[in-house]
């Protein structure tokens, strides 16, 4: 299909979340706009298919959605009419170990801290600031770096956050309680010795505290369909099959915005940068990749601890030391035969996802950056380890590795699903130091991807802040949205 002809303000290349998000943000501006997405359906990470047997649902991707419930932009928009529902698990994610103890992370603080025995003073030091303060920190978390007007409560916050979580694990007696807290900073695909990952650990335990863990009904591609509803609703448009690859696939536009990362764009518009801009894009780093199953099951998951039941999410990975080295082996380039496995069993919450008595697992483990090498049987075995039986229930499996990951979504640089590495390098600054990291060094053209800050995740604030910074740059709009904190 060539390109139309037709002049818009503004050109959104992607349909992910961050795309669809500033799409959104600028046509409410007033503004003409278009989203352009290669793949025949939108949603980038959130999409969802019959991977296996027919009504067997999988999101191929993301699967629940913690930052999607915390995110202050998404959560003022009426997705809700579009058809977007969520279910909250009763436990947001579980954590067993060989013993057959589980650490758990509910709604409520006194609950999970129960679950830690003696060291439940101990947690509720740590998180209650923290769940407390989060709608004065959560727009500064979750964008680019600045000074609030409060600074307080940011400063507090770091003091805990920028140490590597084996530090913060000091301050804990038991091996629940830092395997817990292991499996939370293991999100961040980082070895665990890493400035910044006690940071994940400590947002994803107060998301947990503040709204749950929830996942769509229906699956991830809820999401992204009732972005691009809402999108359409208010006069915005949405091309498929439309794969940009140089300028000569866009249309006249005055703002071009991709929700991609520096791997995609500079082909496109690397002759419109300075040298030094380009070589800073060139200079930018992608971490681990993910090996992934999908499994059609005959019934749910057996786990042996009946707590896990309750469970959206499970981290398989025992110890702290267990899983600090299954992360630096990744990281250095080695497959462990007992990697840390994020798992989630949807189907136990929403009967959408398989025939009538069946059940859906979903897991991944980390990988080092573009591994072909099938995880299968490891990961598999880890479930074992905690719900023996478990293979005896497997009806069929689809898996990906690092390149198909990849090839499914270009973003996935390496099979790294954050978009690039989340270190401290990288954690505000990418994709390159900038006072203005959405702006690709003028000229009108802007990046709105994971590749920004805050980062990996489905939570739409990299697509506002890249939308807020070129409606104010290129049309003189600085749009009075106000960002609810969430409650």
């Amino acid at each position: 299909m060539k390109p139309s002809a037709t002049a818009y303000d503004a050109v959104i290349v992607g349909a992910g979340p961050n795309g669809l998000s500033a799409a959104i943000l600028m046509q409410r501006a007033g503004l003409r706009t278009l989203v352009l997405e290669a793949k025949p359906t939108i949603g980038g990470g959130l999409r969802s298919a019959e991977l296996t047997l027919p009504g067997f649902v999988h999101d191929v991707c993301s699967a629940i959605h913690p930052l999607t419930a915390g995110s202050p932009f998404l959560q003022q928009l009426p997705l809700a009419q579009f058809g977007l529902q969520f279910i909250e698990p009763p436990v947001a994610a579980a954590h067993p170990f060989d013993d057959r103890s589980v650490a758990l992370l509910t709604r409520s603080v006194e609950e999970t801290a129960r679950h830690l025995g003696p060291d439940a003073d101990t947690y509720r030091h740590l998180i209650d600031p923290i769940v407390h303060q989060w709608p004065s920190l959560v727009t500064s978390l979750l964008g680019p770096l600045q000074i609030p007007k409060n600074p307080f409560p940011l400063a507090q916050f770091g003091l805990k956050a920028l140490p590597p979580v084996t530090w913060l694990a000091r301050s804990f007696k038991t091996e629940a309680a830092r395997g817990f807290l292991a499996g939370m900073a293991a999100h961040s695909m980082l070895p665990l010795t890493s400035l910044t990952t006690s940071a994940i650990a400590l947002v994803l335990l107060a998301l947990g505290h503040r709204q749950g863990w929830p996942l769509p009904v229906g699956g991830a591609q809820a999401i992204a369909t009732a972005l691009a509803g809402y999108y359409q609703s208010i006069g915005g448009e949405i091309q498929t099959d439309r794969p940009v690859r140089t300028m000569r696939d866009l249309p006249t536009a005055r703002a071009l915005l991709f929700d991609l990362t520096p791997r995609q764009i500079l082909p496109i518009v690397g002759h419109k940068l300075s040298r030094l801009y380009r070589w800073q894009l060139n200079r930018y780093r992608y971490g681990l990749g993910v090996f992934k199953i999908d499994w059609a099951l005959s019934r749910p998951i057996p786990f042996t601890n009946p707590e896990l039941h309750r469970a959206g999410t499970v981290h398989l990975g025992g110890s702290m030391a267990d899983i600090t080295a299954s992360e630096q082996a990744a990281y250095a380039g080695v497959h462990t035969p007992r990697p840390f496995v994020l798992l989630a069993q949807q189907s136990r919450f929403d009967p959408t996802r398989a025939p009538a008595g069946h059940h859906t697992g979903w897991a991944y483990c980390h990988v080092p950056h573009g591994s072909t090498v099938d995880m299968t049987q490891a990961i598999e075995q880890q479930v074992e380890r905690f719900a023996p039986g478990f293979r005896d229930l497997i009806l069929a499996r689809h898996t990906m590795n690092t390149a198909q990951m990849e090839h499914y979504n270009p973003n996935y640089v390496g099979g790294d699903i954050n978009g690039g590495i989340l270190d401290l390098g990288q954690l505000f600054t990418r994709p390159v130091w900038s006072a203005s990291p959405y702006s690709l060094g003028g000229g009108g053209v802007y990046i709105c991807s994971s590749a920004t800050p805050p980062g990996g995740g489905v939570h739409g604030m990299s697509g506002y802040h890249a939308a807020r910074v070129a409606l104010r740059e290129q049309f003189g709009l600085d749009v009075p949205v106000r960002l609810y904190p969430t409650g």
